[in-house]
């Protein structure tokens, strides 16, 4: 898997994830700067939610012009925990974004389901699972099987532990972000030996984790 931390000016930080392979998050709304490593594009949905704000649409436009031709995808704008109507303005926004990017994803709130998405995505578009804690935890096996099926990158946002990094892993992500690793370099080792564990994990059984149960049950808390 291909692991993402939110952008840091910080030089150890940086330092210590250019070392361990990792790319960074950069998010519309924030400094435009890769760093010089490989990055992806934030649309800022979530810091506006965070604050109680609705999605500056001017300061995505502005950052998918700067940073969407370099960018690995683009996540095209969307409504936190919003639904239907969240994906409605996702699809309003993807020929535009097409334009500036290589790949564009979809941010998945709570309460669409996979025929919901399944029309819009291919090779340039794919899933990005976001949504509520709960809900992302409940149907992640659902994107994993949707984005084998219609082969399209799968990335999932706010991971910030060694299980979180496992069950995303269990169900055939591509990449994921969060913020732990750039926060605290401490947590770095731990956070990418697990990633390198999982993918050991997955050479050796032929591309396929297997989980019983109770191992679900453990890696499933997010914590």
């Amino acid at each position: 898997m291909i692991a993402y931390a939110s952008r840091t000016g910080t030089r150890r930080n940086l330092a210590a994830l250019r070392r361990a392979g990792w790319r960074l998050l950069v998010t519309a709304g924030a400094v435009l700067r890769s760093e010089g490593f490989p990055y992806a594009l934030d649309n800022g949905a979530w810091g506006a939610h965070q604050r109680g704000q609705a999605i500056d649409l001017a300061q995505f436009r502005a950052a998918l012009d700067k940073m969407g031709g370099g960018a690995d995808w683009v996540v095209a704008p969307d409504i936190v925990c919003g639904g239907v109507a969240s994906l409605a303005l996702s699809l309003e926004w993807l020929p535009y974004c097409l334009t500036r990017c290589q790949r564009v994803l979809i941010a998945v709130q709570d309460g669409m389901t996979a025929d919901d998405l399944r029309p819009h995505l291919s090779a340039r578009v794919g899933l990005f699972v976001g949504g509520s804690t709960e809900w992302k935890l409940a149907s992640m096996p659902g994107w994993g099987a949707l984005a084998a099926e219609v082969g399209c990158w799968l990335h999932v946002g706010r991971v910030n532990s060694a299980r979180r990094i496992s069950l995303c892993a269990a169900h055939g992500v591509t990449s994921f972000d969060g913020t732990s690793a750039t926060r605290f370099s401490k947590t770095l080792p731990r956070l990418d030996a697990a990633r390198r564990q999982m993918a050991l994990a997955e050479q050796t059984h032929g591309g396929t984790i297997a989980l019983t149960p109770p191992q679900l049950v453990r890696i499933g808390r997010w914590r």
